[in-house]
């Protein structure tokens, strides 16, 4: 099979997956699955690869997401008994005391949150950080968890800029240059990327606020009152720990800062703070046993769809087909437009974002279309920046980004719904840095 066809095939698989998730017609880790093997069937059926090869890049592909799937399912079992143990129930009231029915003032505090907790430049200590806080006091005050999620991955977006953020580094390293020097030239974009994000949480507060948020049962909350049916599942279950709520309080503090600078795996972290956290609230291994059961569902839920993602990625971007069509997608450029390339994978960056994983779009399409701006004489620079601060803006909804399916996984929300409620804002949020950088000559033509 030539590369056009593997392209093709390519495409097809990420269209139809697409297709299936935003359709509602399967889970999500069916639908990868499924669709997966079809190709990976194609594939040995035309010779184009071996049982053998098709194989190993199936392991290949589960194998880089399995420290993802391991996290997820101990990052829930972590913050569920923090929730059984009434620690989160304390901390929103004193939150509430403070905001009361501020909408805004939530929706701004999730953004700061998320900017602050995104310096590490890790999507999934990101969202570990910022959502099992946040999402208690939107169901309190009636927001939408989708709005949560855009906001959080708005500012996750123009943060993971930072130098040594992995798609800065990436495109650092295909220049072959500093990745401190890449980040000053994109600095400026950066900052008016930082601004966005901070309208984006402020207008989305005022978006909810006009829907009802903040109204009837959460205004009990501005006295530190609670809503009767918050109380059930602690208090009520004879699961909540008020006399350990300072212990509790610090070893979640511990395991956030063991995450952001300990160097371990994240998933080991989160090992040890349910070990301590089960041995202290929960002693005896029957009670230990209920609360682990009464997490593992979602848990596995998630976990599952993960290791699914693996599958489509071991299938795809092990076999180099991203990198196909990478190449396909460059070919497309009429030799007339080739001096605006940059602005061109600018403005397509978002939608390219869901066919392609970080990886394969920095080294695979980003040489590509540097080799095709070099014949135009554009600055290699230029290309890499529009599609770091383009691409980034949107990194945090692409099916293909595994960190993705933890955040829609921590916040309830089915993937179809993330996509459906962020995708055009955070393509004009893109478009936007990309005006910026042209009006403030990061970018010239």
């Amino acid at each position: 099979m030539n590369e056009m066809m593997l392209a093709f095939l390519g495409f097809a698989t990420i269209i139809l997956i697409i297709v299936l998730l935003l359709r509602n017609v399967t889970v999500p880790a069916i639908a990868f699955i499924g669709v997966s093997t079809v190709t990976a069937f194609i594939l040995i059926v035309t010779g184009t690869f071996s049982v053998e090869e098709m194989g190993g890049f199936i392991a290949a592909g589960v194998k880089g997401v399995h420290s993802t799937a391991s996290l997820f399912i101990f990052s829930v079992l972590f913050f569920g008994i923090m929730s059984d143990v009434g620690m989160f129930d304390r901390i929103i009231n004193a939150l509430m005391k403070k905001v009361g029915n501020n909408v805004t003032g939530v929706a701004l505090m999730t953004c700061i949150i998320a900017m602050i907790g995104h310096l590490d430049g890790g999507g999934a200590s990101t969202f570990l950080i910022t959502i099992p806080a946040m999402l208690p006091v939107y169901k309190r005050l009636n927001m939408r968890p989708t709005t949560l999620l855009l906001i959080c991955v708005t500012a996750m977006g123009v943060m993971n800029l930072l130098p040594w953020g992995g798609p800065t580094m990436r495109s650092a390293s295909v220049l072959e240059m500093d990745a401190n020097q890449l980040w000053m030239r994109l600095l400026p974009m950066q900052v008016v990327g930082i601004a966005i994000a901070l309208f984006t949480a402020v207008f989305w507060g005022m978006v909810e606020k006009k829907r009802g948020a903040g109204e009837g049962e959460a205004l009990d909350a501005k006295n530190g009152e609670r809503p009767e049916g918050l109380e059930e599942a602690t208090a009520s279950n004879g699961l909540a720990r008020p006399k350990l709520f300072a212990f509790n309080v610090i070893w979640t503090l511990t395991i956030i800062v063991a995450l952001v600078f300990l160097d371990v795996p994240s998933y080991y972290t989160f090992m040890i703070g349910c070990v301590v956290a089960l041995l202290v609230n929960y002693p005896g291994a029957k009670l230990q046993g209920k609360i682990i059961k009464s997490h593992s569902g979602p848990a596995l839920t998630m976990a599952s769809t993960i290791l699914a993602a693996g599958v489509f990625l071991g299938v795809l971007e092990d076999s180099e087909i991203m990198n196909h069509m990478a190449t396909v997608l460059a070919s497309f450029i009429p030799p007339s437009m080739g001096r605006f390339l940059p602005l061109i994978i600018g403005v397509m960056s978002v939608p390219l974002t869901l066919l392609f994983c970080t990886d394969s779009y920095f080294y695979g399409l980003l040489p590509v279309l540097i080799g095709v701006g070099n014949q135009f004489g554009v600055d290699p620079a230029h290309t890499a920046i529009t599609m770091v601060v383009c691409r980034n803006c949107a990194t945090f909804i692409s099916p293909v980004v595994p960190a993705t399916f933890l955040g829609v996984g921590l916040a309830g929300v089915e993937i179809k719904d993330h996509i459906k409620s962020s995708f055009f804002w955070i393509w004009g949020v893109s478009i936007l840095c990309l005006a910026a950088g042209l009006a403030l000559g990061v970018l010239t033509f």
